[in-house]
């Protein structure tokens, strides 16, 4: 006997889509096999006619941080719903300043202990990673301690009153690379976006449409430009975070000189979104970096379909409507909540409407972010990893409405979209944590995942 067979779907691989039956026994896959076959289940589930896809791994999602007012109760909830069963916050190093939520300075160990700490009523598994606020050379000394205790990523800004300086980066970059871990950035030139900011205040350019000039696409690509080439030198991991237009996938693409060193992701609103919203949502998808032209969200399609990009996640962002649609947008908080509907909406923009594979879905919203980050059993459909299913129905239609928001945010950049495909049930190692659109696990239920450092040349 095993605990549970998922039976008669369709069972996607990055590989595959085959018809088989999905064994499973306490917390992890104890196999895959032709539909009927091997012992008994206590448990089955009827997927006939439904998809059985690997849990959604998102490395890239704000909870309970100084930029994001959703819970890890809240968040990872939305996520559940969503078919996200591995995400990866952040453990931000406390700062001093006006965007700071702490009265004093700290270390990397002190954001760590921090999150490890709020994690506790995570109903999904979560890792983090180690993010740089300061240019204190003192943290950089954490960090192989930090990567001992499973923290293989280190986040860095380039902008914002946490942005760090070239020459930091290239410590930080040096530093990370003697561990082998992986550095992931957020790549805007400060004084480009600064100095465009404050021109747009005196020019009173106050409306979201004219938001997105503040942040040209050109100050995306000159950090990039810069970024990668300090981690090239650094000989490192380098992953470009939330990539939104085609000069900066450019840059990245002749970065690529191997292959395996430089890698990069997009989000999911790039992929369906233009700034055109601006003009239809007001400030609500006000986001850094901006939502750009239609060409760069056809740009986005193309880099992923060639393998530069190999990721797409949701940069889950939680705030209000009434923190968001103010008058000038300067004045605004900048993000967007998605994970509640992110495979949903991209799965319906690739697959449906241009084409994409199943394989391609699995690939880069489970397989590659699992492998990019070292999570050794998250991501794949095979005996022995955790059983992390979603029961997905590829033919149900919805439209997407705030009122069923679990995270706090009252309010969706994909407000009466209306999509078709939808997350039935999601099993987290195994066990059901969300079902026909109800959370039914209980907070405290999600653990901390200590990642392993990730073998690139894979």
């Amino acid at each position: 006997m095993v605990d549970l067979r998922i039976a008669g779907g369709r069972v996607v691989t990055p590989d595959s889509v085959s018809n088989a039956d999905v064994l499973v026994e306490g917390e992890r896959i104890s196999g895959v096999v032709s539909p009927g076959a091997g012992p008994d289940a206590d448990e089955v589930v009827d997927a006939s006619d439904k998809l059985v896809m690997p849990g959604v791994v998102d490395p890239h999602v704000h909870i309970d941080g100084p930029n994001s007012i959703d819970t890890y109760e809240t968040g990872t909830a939305a996520a559940a719903l969503g078919g996200v069963t591995t995400l990866i916050n952040f453990a931000w190093q406390p700062w001093e300043g006006e965007d700071s939520i702490w009265e004093d300075s700290g270390t990397l160990r002190d954001g760590f202990e921090r999150q490890q700490r709020l994690g506790e009523d995570s109903i999904v598994d979560f890792s983090l990673h180690g993010t740089l606020t300061r240019e204190d050379p003192d943290v950089l000394e954490q960090i192989p301690e930090l990567v001992k205790q499973g923290i293989t990523s280190f986040k860095l800004f380039t902008t914002y009153e946490f942005g760090l300086s070239n020459g930091f980066v290239e410590e930080a970059f040096e530093r990370i690379a003697d561990e082998d871990a992986v550095a992931v950035v957020h790549t805007e030139d400060d004084s480009l976006c600064t100095r465009r900011t404050e021109r747009a205040k005196e020019a009173g350019q106050a409306a979201a449409p004219e938001y997105p000039d503040s942040r040209p696409k050109r100050a995306e690509a000159m950090a990039a430009d810069d970024a990668v080439r300090i981690a090239r030198d650094a000989g490192m991991k380098y992953y470009g975070f939330h990539t939104s237009c085609r000069e900066a996938a450019e840059v990245l693409d002749a970065a690529r000189t191997d292959g395996s060193r430089i890698r990069a992701e997009t989000c999911t609103h790039y992929t369906t979104l233009d700034r055109s919203a601006y003009v239809d949502q007001g400030n609500l998808p006000i986001i850094a970096p901006p939502l750009r032209t239609p060409d760069d969200r056809e740009a986005m399609f193309e880099y992923l379909r060639n393998g530069i990009f190999s990721v797409v996640s949701t940069d889950h962002v939680a705030f209000k409507q009434s923190q968001k649609d103010v008058e000038a947008w300067w004045d605004g908080e900048f993000g967007a909540n998605s994970l509640q509907h992110t495979l949903a909406v991209f799965q319906d923009e690739a697959v449906n409407e241009r084409g994409f594979s199943y394989p391609f879905l699995a690939r880069v919203m489970a397989a590659n972010p699992a492998r990019t980050f070292g999570f050794e059993r998250k991501g794949l459909i095979a005996a022995g990893m955790d059983a992390d299913l979603l029961v997905f129905d590829p033919n149900e239609t919805y439209t997407v409405s705030a009122e069923d928001n679990e995270s706090k945010a009252d309010y969706s950049v994909y407000e009466e979209r209306e999509v078709t495909g939808r997350v039935l049930k999601t099993y987290r190692r195994g066990e059901l944590i969300a079902d026909h659109g109800d959370v039914v696990a209980e907070p405290g239920s999600g653990e901390f995942v200590s990642r392993a450092v990730p073998d690139w040349t894979e």
